[in-house]
């Protein structure tokens, strides 16, 4: 994204590159059967993602223990009726991967005797047909609950329900004659495990995947068709000219206003992205609620604020701005001071998001040189716009998708 590599598996296989003090190179595959096709053609030396590990996969190759464990969930539109039980799974039709973890749960209700209609693919990805389901395209397909949980974020009219109670585990994979690299991978599972660093990573990018609420992300889905089409060339431009990603500065502005220029807050915060007086005048803002003047503004200020977490890296500096925003960089600077007290690392947005809400009571914000703060409401601030951030990333890629998808069949067509 942005021409920067990301994603959990991508950054934990990085992280063990490190480890191993190696350089990591990447290999993109769509299916299993094409990355233990790559494994064995000595094209890549570890499988790294978040792969299932099942009874079928571990006879074709060798699996690390597992790293988190998950369910499998059916996904399908909102206006299906709900499956009660597996049983009521006979007769309807579900669409899976061909050889994917799925295909061979499916496969396994059937030699229960559940008369479940298995529909494969062999050229669709996990993600397409998961789009599909949650459009109503096709009736079904199954996700892992990691997955599945977070697509209703995309996709609000996407119902997800549990496939069963069983977990699964995830893994790595290496060729059976790489014993001494699988027991490297296993040593760095139970270092990452220990130390935190595998939640920290896992929280970056699943964070709140269990929360969900229909009507905020239905409305957000909504003003981002109506509303954010008159907005978006002066949020591009200000972000660009600031060096952010226009959709942060989108994600934050319905966060403040939900796009409405004339919205009035707290604390007489005007405008689109909510500026205080004191901060308009510094700003030199002669009216705040002139939509692309408080655009230039709030993107200018959290500029300033970016600018004051020098020395942070920048995913963290963000987020760090992001809270001085909504609390003012002071409170910001008591919770890191705080995170530091306590063995934190206050240049982790982690660590603050732990230390923030604490300066609501007495024994922490009495030795705050800035006092009081309602951190709680600060750390829920950045989450949702983390939320409404991560959509609007999902719909830039995917748009970026069919756009290319296009070129390529008129190319084609020409």
């Amino acid at each position: 994204y942005r021409n920067r590599s990301r994603g959990f598996d991508y950054e934990l296989a990085r992280e063990f590159a490190d480890h191993l003090g190696v350089r990591l190179r990447i290999v993109s595959c769509d299916t299993w059967e094409e990355m233990r096709a790559a494994l064995y053609s000595g094209r890549g030396d570890l499988i790294a993602a978040g792969l299932e590990i099942t009874a079928a996969r571990t006879r074709q190759a060798a699996f690390s223990d597992g790293y988190r464990e998950v369910r499998q969930h059916l996904v399908s539109h909102r206006s299906r009726p709900p499956v009660a039980a597996l049983r009521d799974l006979a007769g309807k039709t579900v669409d899976v991967a061909r050889g994917s973890a799925h295909h061979e749960r499916l496969e396994e209700l059937r030699r229960e005797g559940i008369d479940v209609i298995i529909r494969l693919h062999d050229n669709l990805s996990d993600d397409l047909l998961i789009q599909k389901a949650a459009r109503g395209e096709i009736d079904f397909t199954v996700a892992n609950s990691n997955i599945a949980l977070m697509i209703r974020r995309y996709y609000p009219s996407a119902s997800v329900q549990p496939l069963s109670q069983e977990t699964v585990p995830l893994g790595w994979a290496v060729r059976p004659d790489a014993r001494q690299l699988l027991e490297t991978v296993n040593s760095f599972f139970k270092t990452v495990g220990e130390n935190g660093r595998l939640d920290d990573i896992y929280e970056k990018y699943h964070w709140n995947i269990g929360d969900f609420d229909y009507i905020d992300l239905k409305a957000f889905h909504e003003r981002m068709r109506t509303r954010l089409p008159r907005y978006r060339p002066f949020i591009k431009e200000a972000a660009r000219k600031n060096g952010f990603d226009w959709c942060l500065i989108a994600a934050q502005a319905y966060r403040e206003s939900h796009l409405d220029p004339l919205a009035r807050g707290a604390f007489d915060a005007q405008g689109l992205m909510q500026i205080l007086p004191a901060t308009a005048r510094s700003l030199k803002i002669a009216d705040a609620f002139d939509p692309v003047a408080s655009i230039n503004g709030g993107v200018q200020y959290l500029k300033w604020l970016y600018e004051l977490f020098d020395g942070v890296e920048e995913d963290d500096r963000t987020l760090l701005a992001l809270a001085a925003y909504n609390a003012g960089p002071g409170h910001v600077q008591d919770a890191r001071r705080l995170a530091a007290k306590k063995g934190l690392d206050p240049n982790r947005w982690e660590a603050v998001a732990k230390t923030l809400p604490l300066l609501r009571y007495r024994t922490y914000y009495r030795n705050a040189e800035q006092g009081f703060c309602r951190g709680d409401i600060t750390v829920a601030y950045v989450k949702h716009i983390l939320v409404y951030w991560d959509i609007l990333k999902r719909q830039e890629l995917d748009a970026a998708v069919a756009k290319a998808a296009l070129g390529a069949r008129e190319v084609f067509v020409h």
